[in-house]
């Protein structure tokens, strides 16, 4: 789809996903698909609830993964095909309009937003696996940051910009929460070894969230410090939670809860970093994916 169509297609603006929210109010964007439109595209809701607002009408691919930029002007996001090939990361307007690709990054995923909204950071395929990778937001110059047999996936910014966290997925299924440091390269394991933990977010509190499948054989949501201490967990129930994204003030998290198998609906909720006031935002029978709040 050429820019100039998906910018009509886009709304002129987010404030009818904000208007009936209190003032800060910050929108949250997702992607969206259902059973008889399996094409994905991208929304955006109030976490006061309403009516979502349709940001991307793209037909023959999917819009995936998106990250608001720091200023809320933007939103990084992933483009994909019906045949499953990643056509790259792409930006645009959340006014509308504006679209543009990241220059090197097609078979990348996972983009997520420097805190100075000057570079982004992104997993890409290097021969069978995912390495981490950081660029300036217009691609250049693209810098690979880990060298390692496993797959390193989603990256999320510390709120210093000094740091990213991620997961490592080892060719025994297991998973791990890792910290890199961006000036020195060097790893430090957030999680321990054996995990299942996937989808790390850190949050401006300096806390990491994330969904870990544990002995009960769903994924729940745990929340640790940075240094691996405090690790404890936030949700319960017997359905899978996963993608957790903070609000901007670390009090909240949203995050879809999903059945036991793909027929179910995935729905975006919400909760409390202590765990309560669990609520839900999204109720139609579709299926709610990867959400970000914006900063």
């Amino acid at each position: 789809m050429t820019a100039t169509a998906l910018a009509a297609a886009v709304p002129l603006s987010l404030t009818t996903a904000t208007d009936a929210g209190a003032a800060g109010d910050h929108p949250i964007v997702f992607a969206r698909y259902t059973a008889t439109a399996p094409i994905e595209d991208l929304y955006a809701l109030s976490p006061s609830g309403g009516t979502p607002v349709q940001l991307t009408h793209t037909s023959g691919v999917s819009d995936v993964m998106p990250s608001w930029s720091p200023d809320g002007k933007r939103v990084a996001f992933v483009r994909y095909g019906s045949g499953g090939a990643i056509d790259g990361i792409w930006t645009m307007k959340t006014t509308g309009g504006g679209l543009k690709a990241v220059p090197g990054t097609r078979g990348a995923a996972d983009p997520a937003w420097s805190p100075d909204g000057k570079r982004i950071a992104y997993a890409k395929p290097v021969g069978t696996q995912r390495e981490i990778y950081v660029a300036d937001i217009d691609g250049a110059p693209a810098t690979r940051l880990t060298h390692t047999a496993a797959d390193d996936l989603h990256p999320t910014w510390s709120p210093d910009g000094k740091y990213l966290a991620f997961n490592r997925a080892d060719a025994s299924g297991h998973s791990r929460v890792m910290r890199i440091r961006l000036s020195t390269l060097a790893q430090t394991a957030v999680t321990a070894s054996g995990s299942h933990d996937w989808t790390p977010d850190w949050s401006h509190g300096n806390r990491i969230a994330f969904s870990r499948v544990d002995s009960s054989g769903f994924a729940r949501l745990y929340l640790v410090r940075p240094d691996g201490s405090g690790l404890h967990r936030i949700t319960t129930a017997r359905r899978n939670d996963k993608n957790p994204s903070w609000s901007p003030d670390g009090s909240r998290l949203v995050f879809t809860r999903g059945g036991t198998d793909d027929a179910d609906p995935e729905h975006l909720y919400l909760v409390r970093a202590d765990g309560t006031g669990l609520t839900q935002l999204t109720k139609t029978d579709s299926h709610d994916l990867e959400a970000d709040w914006r900063p």
